[in-house]
């Protein structure tokens, strides 16, 4: 085990995102004999408390602002415009897009490939045809 922290760490050293992946807890015993093993090791960043992780005070800064429209009797408007908005902000173009990664509508992509998992019309005239038919 020791053995396999070590490789993963000169791994990421490599790669250059030694902090940027957390390791998995380690049982008490087992951290420190891993530790005196590697040598000295850049620990990662504690994580961010939960009152300062950007999503929360997103969601909660929309409630609010949802009380205060309810307030002024707005709030139906202020709910339909927020869930406009989810939908646009959420739909990535293009460009946005990592490399390799297709669209879920497959005209968007190059040669119109289609995602794993698509059904075809071939493959459903494929099941069709070779599929005995129903009550006999």
């Amino acid at each position: 085990s020791a053995a396999v922290e070590r490789r993963l760490a000169q791994f990421r050293a490599a790669r250059g995102s030694v902090g940027a992946a957390p390791r998995p807890a380690d049982p008490p015993g087992v951290s420190a004999a891993s530790e005196a093993a590697e040598g000295s090791q850049v620990r990662p960043a504690p994580a961010a408390p939960v009152w300062a992780r950007p999503l929360l005070l997103k969601v909660l800064l929309w409630a609010v602002l949802l009380a205060l429209f309810a307030e002024l009797e707005l709030g139906l408007p202020y709910f339909v415009l927020s869930l406009l908005y989810w939908m646009y902000a959420g739909t990535r173009g293009p460009a946005e897009r990592r490399p390799g990664e297709l669209s879920a509508y497959s005209v968007f992509n190059p040669g119109c490939a289609a995602i794993a998992g698509t059904l075809t019309a071939e493959q459903l005239e494929r099941e069709l045809h070779y599929r005995p038919a129903a009550g006999r």
